[in-house]
This record gives structure tokens, C-alpha cells and sequence, in this order.
């Protein structure tokens, strides 16, 4: 199998979610979201649910790959759980955007968690997610870790035969809360640094590679990954390469053989809380306060953004438009795409809907 071309990463800051923006303009209606196979089931029962948006269509994604995300796909999770008294089932959806993913990929994504949430009865809170900007709540889904991968369904890239394996680089390296992430990176060099581990997937020969100043829990969670690959194509072997005693003559530095590029990735960080009106009718945002807000600055006529510096969440009054209702992702959206951050998690919440972590942003 010969490599795969890079995919153009996501601009966000030119996307317009153009795609999602008029198709949220109609009403989406509860038969139409009845109509879709997809849904069908989905929700009635606490657990994960998964699928992968393929050329518009809303597809299952394997249960054994949970956890594994391709960077040129768009994704929807369902979490379901039920309430502290039992008697009643809880959402949370999510949808995650690949860098490589398309506008198109993008807002057929968006537009059809929209329609879940309907079919479901406007019970969830619907969440935005950005590859390697996951919030601690879509993180907390996959105790193992988050693998992100290049290539996706538009590139027919998948499961290939170990002997045509296009060798491929995964780091793994620990985040603020202890979860190991796992993401595939370029077969650079310079990338291979003594905090993290590094799996080198040759195929039929796997190396994993510890950095000197490595973690217990980051060289455990390689040594899983491999056992899970071994255990996929049999005669595979592999070999652990403690950092700073590998030869450069080595066969692992020999096929990092790659250049880096400057699609390098945006940097998290914290801003100024803010809380902002939304106008419903041009979409633009007016300043209502700076630092720290509260349920008693809302309004159930209006729909605002409670930017918590971290997380944007949208409010939206009991009151509001049923227009007003289903755009809280775009009102958000169109916020970050002047942010000069707009890969920040965004969380719609619905004037009394149970979300700890809306409730933990007034608090903080």
C-alpha cells in the first residue's frame, strides 16, 4: 500500500458551516429524524453509541474500535445514563470534528446531532468537539485513552494487510487529568522526545519505544496496544527500546524518515470569562459582562454565550425561538471563528437542563 497524500488540514477560522447553517434554517422535524436508521434504538438504554459520518450518511462504527477516531472523519457519540433517582435516561451528544475532515463532513455532523437531539425530545446536551481539544466529559468516555489516526473513510484507509502496512508512528503521552492520549504523528525525528512513548507499527515488527523520562502508565498503555495489535495479525513481533540507548544505526530511527511540516497544533490555553447576548436575528454577539457570571444574568427570552475560557457553552431561554433553540451550535461557532481560538470545546444547554459542567463554570 503506498502512502497516504496529506489531507489539507480543517481551517476553522474560514469555515461558515455553510452546509449546517441553512439546513438548520428549515424546522427539523420529528418524522424526519424518525426516518433515519440510524437512530433507530439509539438512546433507549444507558451506553455509548458511535458512528462515523460516510458521504452524508450516518454509519455504525464498530464497538471494538471505540475509542479510535480517523483525523479526516467527522463523528457522533451518544452517551446515555440515567438520572440520580434512576427513573429517568439522560443524554449527552457529541460531535467530533477531525482536522482533516470536510466543511461538508463537518456540517452534516453538526446538522445531525441536531436532528438526534430531536428524535430523542430535545432531552440531550449537545456538544462540539475539535481533535486534540477534547473536553474532560468526551475524554472520560474512553478510560483507555483517545487514539487519532491519519487517513478516514474518504481515503479508503482501514484495516490493510500487515505486509503492506505503511509504517506509522502513535505517541503516547499523558494529559493535565492522567488519561494517556494516543495519536499518530508524522515518522519525524525531532518528534521523538524522552516525556513520552512511542509505538513505531511496521506491520509484522512493532517497536515500542520509552522515553528516558516516560511514564509507568504511558509505557502500560503501549504495551496494551501492542498485545491488541499482535493479537489482530498473529505473527507479528515486537520490541521494547529503552530512549537513550538506541543507536541512531537503529531500524527505528532509520524509517523516521519524514520531514516536519508547520501543520503544527493550536495551543490550548484559558481566556477571560466573558458572557455575551446573543441577537438572534444577525447572529453577532453583544458584551454583557466580563469575569465571573451567574444563572441570575440570564434571561429565559434570550440565548447567550458563556464563555468560561475554557469551554463555550450556549444558554438558551426557555422562552426562546423555536429558530432560536436549534442554532445555539452555530451562534457559537460563528463566536470562535473570531476568538482567535476556534477549536474550544462548545456545549448547548437548554434553560433547565441538568449539565455539571455549566453548573461547574458558574461555580468556578
Amino acid at each position: 500500500m503506498t502512502g497516504l497524500l496529506k489531507a489539507k488540514k480543517y481551517d476553522w477560522t474560514d469555515s461558515n458551516m455553510a452546509l449546517f447553517g441553512s439546513d438548520t434554517e428549515k424546522q427539523v422535524k420529528k418524522e424526519s429524524a424518525a426516518t433515519e436508521p440510524a437512530w433507530q434504538g439509539a438512546g433507549q438504554a444507558p451506553g455509548l453509541r458511535i458512528w462515523r459520518i460516510e458521504q452524508f450518511q450516518v454509519k455504525d462504527w464498530p464497538k471494538e474500535d471505540y475509542g479510535e477516531f480517523y483525523n479526516g472523519d467527522s463523528y457522533i457519540v451518544l452517551n446515555t445514563y440515567k438520572d440520580q433517582d434512576g427513573d429517568n435516561l439522560l443524554h449527552d451528544v457529541h460531535f467530533w470534528i477531525g482536522k482533516n475532515s470536510s466543511q461538508d463532513e463537518y456540517g452534516t455532523a453538526a446538522y445531525k446531532t441536531v436532528e438526534l437531539d430531536t428524535y430523542l425530545d430535545d432531552v440531550p446536551v449537545q456538544h462540539r468537539e475539535c481533535q486534540g481539544h477534547e473536553s474532560s466529559l468526551f475524554k472520560s468516555y474512553f478510560p483507555q485513552g483517545i487514539t487519532t489516526m491519519e487517513g478516514g473513510a474518504a481515503s479508503g484507509f482501514r484495516h490493510v494487510t500487515p505486509e503492506t502496512y505503511e509504517p506509522r508512528l502513535f505517541k503516547f503521552a499523558s494529559d493535565q487529568n492522567g488519561r494517556v492520549a494516543v495519536r499518530e504523528i508524522p515518522r519525524v525525528a525531532s518528534l521523538v522526545v524522552p516525556g513520552d512513548v512511542f509505538i513505531l507499527d511496521l506491520g509484522l515488527k512493532i517497536y515500542q519505544y520509552n522515553g528516558e523520562e516516560s511514564s509507568a502508565r504511558e509505557r502500560s498503555k503501549a504495551m496494551q496496544y501492542i498485545g491488541n495489535l499482535k493479537s489482530q495479525r498473529g505473527e507479528a513481533v515486537s520490541q521494547v527500546l529503552d530512549g537513550g540507548s538506541v543507536p541512531k544505526s537503529h531500524e527505528f530511527w532509520e524509517k523516521l524518515d519524514k520531514q516536519l511540516d508547520d501543520d503544527d497544533d493550536d495551543d490550548d490555553g484559558v481566556e477571560d470569562k466573558k458572557l455575551l447576548r446573543v441577537n438572534t436575528e444577525t447572529s453577532q454577539t453583544d458584551l454583557i459582562k466580563e469575569g465571573d457570571f451567574n444563572l441570575s444574568d440570564l434571561k429565559s427570552d434570550d440565548v447567550f454565550i458563556c464563555d468560561s475560557g475554557e469551554t463555550v457553552f450556549v444558554w438558551v431561554g426557555g422562552n426562546a425561538s423555536a429558530a432560536e433553540k436549534r442554532n445555539g451550535l452555530p451562534y457559537a461557532h460563528n463566536y470562535l471563528r473570531g476568538s482567535g481560538r476556534p477549536w474550544r470545546s462548545i456545549t448547548v444547554v437548554k434553560e433547565g437542563q441538568k449539565c455539571l459542567q455549566f453548573e461547574a463554570a458558574l461555580a468556578a
